[in-house]
């Protein structure tokens, strides 16, 4: 019997995360679900018990911004299976507010954790799959990867630093059969922005205050339309399988036209839409 690949997912106790969990399993994985905090695992063991076989999954500790947490875990799961055929880093979350408002502490706490925690699983994992000269690696991104909405630069700034980081990492890896991929989701009913918009300060003595509202307001109607992530997590598992994997990945309503209209238009013409929205 064909022994099933191994696949790493972090930041599976919600979201994207808990439904790829799932979905990889169905695919033919053994998936390894992390997440920082294991009390918080019982929605993936609903779902989980509801759709697979739960031999074939396995959930552990992993804080991403932990190097001593990120080095036994990833040893661990080399002693237990042998290999990590995939890994999706989709930990994360969004930091919303302004730049001027916004204290350093908050910046660097969102670098952390999207970024650097993402790198630093990411180079625990590297040499392992060099070895065995085959591997993939998801990084999970976002249409804040691609365009800075206001608002929310910490957020898109950290997706930005994802974006070049994948690009740079997919050509280093090509030549040991190592495939980098980026999903870019645009807005999807998950929890992402409802905790990271929950604890940001609103004054009303702000110079920000009246484009805050529109923020907020523009997010909550956004969110009351979403769909489920179904999308996205069938894009995962197209690049965790397809033979020759593309790099990008967008995915949903509106995602491509933002992208395209800002490749193609005048920034001028960008700002003038942006501007009109928040007024």
């Amino acid at each position: 019997m064909q022994k099933r690949p191994i696949a790493l997912v972090t930041g599976a106790s919600s979201g994207f995360g808990m439904y790829a969990s799932c979905a990889l399993v169905k695919t033919g994985y053994t998936v390894i679900a992390s997440m920082r905090d294991v009390s918080k695992r019982g929605p993936l063991d609903k779902i989980a018990k509801m759709h697979i076989a739960a031999e074939h999954m396995e959930v552990i500790s992993l804080d991403v911004t932990s190097p001593q947490q990120i080095e036994e875990s990833i040893t661990g799961v080399i002693s237990r299976h042998g290999q990590i055929d995939l890994l999706v880093n989709n930990a994360g979350y969004a930091c919303g507010g302004f730049a001027e408002e916004l204290p350093s502490a908050e910046w660097r706490k969102q670098f952390d954790v999207n970024v650097f925690g993402l790198i630093d699983v990411t180079r625990a994992v590297l040499p392992y799959m060099r070895e065995q000269r085959r591997g993939r690696i998801i990084n999970i991104s976002s249409i804040s990867g691609r365009f800075g909405f206001p608002g929310l630069g910490p957020y898109a700034a950290s997706k930005h630093a994802v974006e070049g980081f994948s690009e740079s990492l997919r050509l280093e890896l090509l030549p040991f059969g190592i495939h980098v991929m980026l999903i870019e989701p645009g807005s999807y009913r998950t929890s992402i922005w409802e905790k990271g918009l929950q604890q940001t300060a609103l004054s009303s003595s702000s110079p920000y205050a009246l484009q805050m509202q529109k923020l907020l307001a523009s997010v909550e109607q956004i969110l009351q339309q979403a769909p489920e992530p179904d999308e996205v997590i069938a894009a995962i598992v197209q690049a965790a399988t397809a033979p020759k994997p593309r790099l990008r990945y967008p995915v949903g309503r509106g995602v491509r036209l933002t992208i395209a209209a800002k490749n193609l238009l005048p920034w001028k013409w960008i700002e003038a839409i942006v501007a009109k929205k928040m007024s």
